[in-house]
Order: structure tokens, then sequence, then C-alpha cells
């Protein structure tokens, strides 16, 4: 089952929403609110523990109309049945897309249990003591070696549920950079840490280097026979990983039809299931199986990723809008928007259509914010009285988790504000100073969560990882390959076989060739 190829311009809807659009795109919330009684109740969307406000969107009861038969005419709901069918709709790559596999209890694969069964084994030894280093101390600290998904992920998701974790000291290095490694090698020590290698081929270029580098730090202590006490792998390259002294009891599996930037609900969380203990890591996977049945079942007006992606559409393509902000009210969730970056713009950051066609509208939204209340001091600035349309996502949660009832009726009083204030502005008031106008009009959601718990985190991310899915489905490209990430890394071979002496006169750009002089001098 492919997914469909639709052109979402030559929809009627997308036409009529044209039309509409040009008609209303003046149109003030506040003018909204005051001709809709029950705009509040009728733009809401409440399930378990969310409840999304999307009151606050330059969108009429029409303008919902029209989005939902563009969801219809471009056929999301196939798109949605061939996305779970595990078939290979990742065209371009030959791939299936089934990390929703990863946390299906209902008929997980024999292979996925089979996983989850060791890696809570595992990190139960670990956590309980169980597992030794070298000199037969307990291990103490957990370094996690990835880039990109098998980073971003992990060390969100463990900042998240900060709350939640045991006594495991958490580091990860990603960037090739020697420093940052160093850095990490000088808080850790080589008797108490254990070190997880996160890389599908075992041949990504970062993660190598800064694991043969650790390694060799680690054997300054220690002996070769002493590696497969501290160096793990999640890796299908077998060979590779023993080559490299980790012992094959030790390397936790990959498969094919799970993409990087999804793969933290796969052996990619080990560093997660040892930080939380497996209970809470089960319970992050739960969270986002319920989030997929509701995005399954949950018809489209009442389906909170769907409604997300038809809003953010609306604003890329018709308003222009290049950007949206996301804004968590916790600090726990400040590396969340690095994460969907990531997840995000590698997914729908693409110019030709799943036809093999120039797209001809506007994809990939550019997802940019900071916790609040921070942000409020840093960019709001910008959001409220700049020339620039930001759509922003007001995440925030009814209960603190230390119960500090003043902080969290402040935070969630900031939350609520600023969400009336881009809404409003100075709308009406008699306001003499020009440098003290707010024109208001500046759409918002806000994502109301009961408490951030595992199994909450875990829909979260899943409402996004669905969002960006329908974005993709309606302008109809493949959101889950990644070619434009592969020449960077070609090129820079090059550059670095000039750099290293290996090679002379292989770079033919003048600029790039001057740099290279300038950096050898």
């Amino acid at each position: 089952m492919a997914l469909p190829k639709i052109n979402p311009l030559q929809t009627t809807a997308w036409k009529e929403l044209a039309i509409h659009f040009e008609s209303t795109k003046e149109h003030h919330l506040v003018d909204y609110f005051r001709e809709e009684d029950n705009r509040a109740e009728n733009m809401h969307i409440e399930w378990r523990n969310f409840y999304l406000d999307y009151s606050k969107n330059r969108i009429s009861e029409k303008t919902r109309k029209l989005l939902l038969r563009l969801a219809d005419e471009v056929k999301l709901k196939e798109a949605i049945k061939a996305q779970f069918s595990g078939e290979a709709i990742n065209e371009t790559e030959k791939r299936a897309v089934s990390h929703t596999e990863l946390r299906n209890f209902d008929k997980m694969k024999p292979e996925v249990s089979e996983a989850l069964r060791k890696m809570e084994h595992f990190s139960e030894k670990v956590i309980s003591g169980e597992w030794k280093g070298y000199t037969g101390k307990r291990i103490k600290s957990i370094v996690n070696i990835g880039i990109g998904g098998s980073d971003l992920g992990p060390d969100m998701v463990c900042e998240a549920l900060r709350y939640y974790r045991n006594e495991l000291d958490l580091h990860f290095i990603s960037n090739v950079e020697g420093d940052h490694v160093r850095e990490t090698l000088k808080q850790i020590d080589p008797e108490t840490t254990l070190f997880i290698i996160v890389s599908k081929s075992f041949t990504t270029q970062e993660t190598l280097t800064n694991a043969q580098t650790v390694r060799k730090w680690f054997l300054e202590n220690a002996e070769e026979k002493d590696v497969p006490k501290h160096f793990v792998a999640v890796s299908t390259n077998l060979q590779a990983v023993a080559s490299f002294g980790i012992a094959r009891d030790n390397i936790f599996p990959m498969w094919d039809w799970v993409g990087g930037r999804f793969s933290l609900w796969s052996a990619v969380g080990l560093s997660i299931c040892c930080a939380v203990g497996y209970r809470n890591f089960r319970q992050l996977l739960k969270g986002a199986e319920a989030m997929d049945n509701h995005f399954r079942h949950a018809s489209f007006e009442a389906n909170i990723p769907i409604m997300l992606a038809l809003i953010s559409v609306w604003y890329n393509n018709f308003f222009k809008c290049e950007s949206e902000a996301i804004v968590p009210y916790s600090q726990y969730l400040q590396k969340l928007v690095p994460y969907l970056q990531q997840a995000i713009m590698e997914s729908n950051g693409k110019s030709t259509d799943r036809n093999g066609n120039e797209v001809h509208c506007q994809t990939g939204t550019i997802v940019w914010g900071s916790t609040g209340t921070n942000a409020q001091h840093a960019f709001f600035q910008l959001l409220h009285q700049g020339t620039k349309l930001v759509p922003v996502d007001f995440i925030c949660f009814k209960e603190s988790l230390y119960g500090d009832t003043g902080h969290q009726q402040k935070l969630i009083a900031n939350c609520l504000a600023q969400s009336e204030a881009l809404m409003e502005g100075t709308h009406g008031a008699n306001t003499e100073n020009q440098f003290k106008v707010f024109k208001g009009n500046r759409p918002s959601n806000t994502l109301l969560i009961e408490r951030l718990t595992p199994e909450t985190l875990g829909s979260l991310i899943a409402m996004y990882e669905h969002k960006l899915f329908v974005q993709g489905v309606i302008w109809n490209i493949f959101s889950y390959d990644q070619w434009g990430v592969e020449l960077g890394k070609k090129l820079a071979k090059g550059i670095l076989d000039t750099l290293s002496g290996e090679k002379k006169e292989s770079i033919q750009n003048t600029s790039t060739k001057k740099l290279i002089e300038k950096v050898s001098q």
C-alpha cells in the first residue's frame, strides 16, 4: 500500500482556501471571538490528559471545514492506513516506516518484545549494581555516544524525565569536536562508567571517531579484556562491533524499518531505560501508543495531530509564515525544541514531491523556541511587536512535579497571559504612545496537559510525529528520507583527505581551497 500522490494545489479545497484567505486575511482574532459566542468551546479537543485550545487561531468555521476537506481530498485517511500497514512507504529508500511498531503492545513484533526484555534485564543489572566494572565497582555513570536521532531523542527524554531518574549520572557525546569529548571525559571515572555506542551501521564518522577516542582513553588505565565490561552497542553491524571488542551479548538490535529520528522508542533508548528504569521507559512507550490509537481512530475534527497539522499548513502556505515557535512552560522540556527541529525539519524539508516533480508550494516549517518564562525575556518582543507573523504552540502542565503551587500558578498565569496578549494586543485600548501599541492578531495553540509523566511525554512526542506526517501527506512529499544530509558528508571526506595530506589538489571550489590554506597555515 503506497502513499497517495496528489498535488494539493490541484485540489478544489486548496483553490477555495486561497479565495477564502484573501477575504479573511485581515480579520482580527478579537472580532472572531466577538462574533462567535461559543468559539472557545467549539475549537478545542479534549483527549485523556490533554486539552488543546486552538480557538486563538486566525480561522473561522469555514476555514476549518475547508482544511478538513483538503485532508479528505489528499486522501489522508488512506495515507494513515498505509503508514500503519508496514509497507515500504519510504519509497526513495525502499524502506517501511514502522516506528509505531516499537510501542504497539497489542500486536507487538516478536523481535521487538525480545529487544525490550533484553533492555529490561540489562538496565536492571546496571541500576541494581549487579553489573560491575573491571575493578569490581558498580557503574555510576552512563555515556551515550551517538549523533542525530541516536543522541537528540535519548538526551531530550532523559532531561524531560529528570524527576524520575535514579542515581546514575548521564552524559551524551555527539559532536565530533574533540573538546566536547574531552570535557565529558574529565567528569567520569573509567572504573565506574558504561559507554553505549549507538550507530546502526557502526560506520558513522562522528560516532566512531568519538568511540575510538573514548576507547583509547579507557585503555590508558584498563586492558583489552576489560572492554566488554564497559562498552555496549546498539547496531546492526555485528562484525564491526565485535572488532571493537564488544561482546555479542552486549549488542542491542536496530532495524531498517526504524528511521533514526524516530528511534528513541527502540534500543536507541537504552540510556533512557538505564536513567529512569524499564518501568518508566515502558510507560513512555504506552503513552506514545495511546496517541497512535488516537491518531488512527479519532475523527479528523477531533484529532489533535491532524488539527495541528492543518492549522500549520494554513499559516505556512496561505499566510506565508516560514516559521513556528514551540514554547513549553517547563524547564524539563528545554531540549524538546532541538529534538523537534530534527524530527520536523529533516522530515519535511523537501522540494521534490512524491511524483518526482518540483514542489510549487512551501514545505517544511522552520521550528524554533525555548522554555517559558525564559523565552518571554528573550524573543517574545519579536512575537508581539515584530513584523513577522509567527504562530506559537504553548505547552503547559496543570500540576508541577514537586507540588510548588505558588510557582506553578505564576508559571501558568504567564503562559495564558502571553497567548491572550498575542491575540488581543492593545486592541480597542486608548494608547497614545505608538511605541506601546500591540496590534495583536498573533495566533497560538495552547496545549494543557495534566502532569509531566513518562506516559504524557510519550504522547506529546508521538503527537508531533503524527503532525509532521500529516503535513508531509498534504504537501505530497516523502517525509521519511533525508538525502539532503548526504552531500555535505561526501564533500567533508574530500576536504578531510586534503587537510590530512592524503590527497592534494582534490578541492575544486576556490573559496574552500582558500579556507583550507588558512586552516593549514
